[in-house]
């Protein structure tokens, strides 16, 4: 599955609280019929006054054509969209977003870990957008990423769900990759990934710790964004 995440700004002079208002009444319902999108999940930030970003938009494709024709493709945090509801949904953007604040994010989806009983509707999630090291090869932090760090982060205390999506087109992709790690209970999210507010994160103890002492050798740790977040399951038909 080829998805779009959206890591979204506010425009200036907006509250938080109005921005969500305007993207879940007002925006929402034009995302959702996007030509294409096969799946939607939104995810509101826990804590709002120390996230880094209003939320993230994620929307589902089957056929990565499709989501470049109405999404764009990478290389750009702006789009320019001929379909009809995609055109709607772009020029709605206007009205709530800092556009060129947003950092974007095309990739595949790959499903490591799923002990959910239904979808994710619901379920705390933590959101690490990756940035490889200084000296390392794209190649070289998937292989490490994929082949070593996953096994532990599968393990990690609380860990329900873990995916990891992949770039499709590395060489434009503002990050290597996004880590996504669900949890039924936010106190247990934060006492295995740390709370918002730090990019970094300090457990004690089991698999967390393992996770963490193994980041050191592949994550450029402060230029990695991380989001913490409830996600909203807004459209299934996968």
């Amino acid at each position: 599955m080829y998805k779009h995440v959206a890591l979204l700004v506010r425009q200036e002079g907006m509250t938080h609280e109005e921005f969500v208002d305007h993207w879940q009444n007002e925006h929402t319902p034009i995302a959702r019929e996007i030509e294409g999108v096969v799946k939607y999940n939104t995810v509101l930030p826990t804590d709002p006054e120390n996230a880094e970003f209003d939320g993230i938009a994620e929307l589902y494709f089957e056929d990565l054509p499709d989501l470049h024709d109405a999404l764009g493709s990478p290389g750009s945090r702006d789009y320019d969209p001929t379909k009809e509801v995609a055109a709607k949904a772009r020029e709605d953007v206007d009205n709530f977003l800092d556009i060129d604040e947003r950092p974007r994010f095309i990739g595949e989806e790959i499903v490591q870990k799923d002990e959910v009983d239904g979808d994710s509707d619901g379920l705390y999630k933590h959101s690490a957008f990756l940035v490889r090291q200084e000296g390392m090869t794209h190649e070289e932090f998937v292989d490490h990423w994929q082949n070593e760090h996953t096994p532990i982060a599968r393990e990690i205390e609380g860990v329900v769900k873990y995916n990891t999506v992949l770039p499709t087109d590395p060489e434009n992709a503002e990050f290597d990759g996004i880590a996504e790690l669900y949890f039924e209970d936010l106190d247990k999210l934060y006492d295995a990934l740390g709370s918002e507010g730090s990019r970094d994160y300090d457990p004690d103890r089991g698999k967390a710790k393992e996770a963490r002492e193994d980041v050191n050798n592949f994550l450029a740790i402060d230029e990695r964004p991380r989001f913490i977040g409830r996600e909203t399951v807004q459209k299934d038909e996968t």
